[in-house]
This record gives structure tokens, sequence and C-alpha cells, in this order.
């Protein structure tokens, strides 16, 4: 019977725990507004620490060899001071693109050149979550820190001459957005 006990105990207390953790999906609405499709992920760990895996991917073909082609990989350990997903947090991001731009007409000096290289570096982050209900809420997020990018540089898409291979170092801002999130439980 004392096994028997042991047992029930045991399962309300691993079927809390399981329940109590949280998951919550994600998507960056600035991403949106570059035409950049983005998700991601955030579970978790305790009362006070959460991990977040973010991705984009951006593939689409524009008129006049406009190109805006990217892949990005942002994990962050964040901290939430009060309770997680709740209030400021203060995270710990990394990053991770390749990318592949240019001849985009509102910008100077991208109107010919077709930048092509992979960026990767880290840095930290503050944000703010808001809680709209039950199962949604929205968060905005500021991070800077370092960015590595070494990348080649092309006169045209349609000659593909390259002009050079460059490397250069960013200390600045890394990271701004406005993620709309669902939790699931």
């Amino acid at each position: 019977m004392k096994r028997l006990y042991l047992l029930i105990l045991l399962l309300c207390t691993v079927s809390t725990a399981v329940f109590a953790q949280r998951v919550a999906l994600r998507t960056d609405l600035l991403l949106w507004g570059t035409t950049t499709p983005n998700a991601g992920v955030e579970i978790s760990i305790n009362r006070h620490f959460t991990m977040v895996l973010n991705g984009a991917y951006n593939a689409w073909k524009f008129g006049n060899d406009m190109k805006l082609n990217l892949y990005l990989v942002q994990p962050e350990l964040r901290y939430w001071p009060c309770r997680k997903f709740e209030g400021h947090f203060f995270g710990v991001h990394g990053h991770y693109a390749y990318y592949n731009v240019g001849q985009i007409p509102f910008f100077s000096g991208m109107e010919d050149i077709i930048y092509r290289g992979d960026l990767y570096g880290g840095g930290i982050t503050y944000g703010y979550h808001w809680v709209l209900g039950d199962r949604f809420s929205v968060e905005a997020v500021i991070g800077g820190g370092y960015a590595r990018m070494e990348y080649d540089k092309y006169r045209c898409a349609g000659c593909g001459e390259r002009m050079g291979h460059y490397k250069r170092n960013y200390f600045g801002p890394t990271r701004a957005g406005v993620s709309l999130i669902y939790f699931i439980r």
C-alpha cells in the first residue's frame, strides 16, 4: 500500500511539473515588415529563466534584381527578475546569419552593389513583456553587442564582377523587435 501511495505522489508531482512548464511560439513583427518570414520558440527553464530560439528565412525574388535574401538564427538566454513571461527581462543572445543583399533602390550606396557573406556575434538584451490574455502577449526588445561580418562585394547581379573580400567588426545595436507570442500549455 505504501508503494501505491508513493507511486501516486510521484505521478502527481511529475504531472504538475510537466503542466507547469510553459512553451511559447513567437514571431517578430518588425522582421515581417522587411518581408522576412520568421518564427521562434521560448521554453521555460525555471521560475526566472527562459531559453529562446528565433529563426528567419527570406528567399523572395523581387523585380529589378533587388536582393534581400538571408537566413538568421538567434538563440537567447533570458533572466526575468520577477516571474517568467511577465514584465522586464534581461538576456544574453548570439546570432548567425548568411545574407545576399543589394541593388536596393531606396538605400543610398546599395543601388548597384550586392553584399554576400556571413555575420556572427552576440550581445546583451533588454525587453518588456505585456500579457494580453491567457494565451497571447506582446514584447518589445532591444539589444547591443558585437557582430563580425565577412563578405564579398559584387558590382551587379548580371555581371557578377567581384570587387573584393572584406571583413568588418561592428559594435552597436544588434537586436530590435516587437514580437507577437502565443502560449502552448
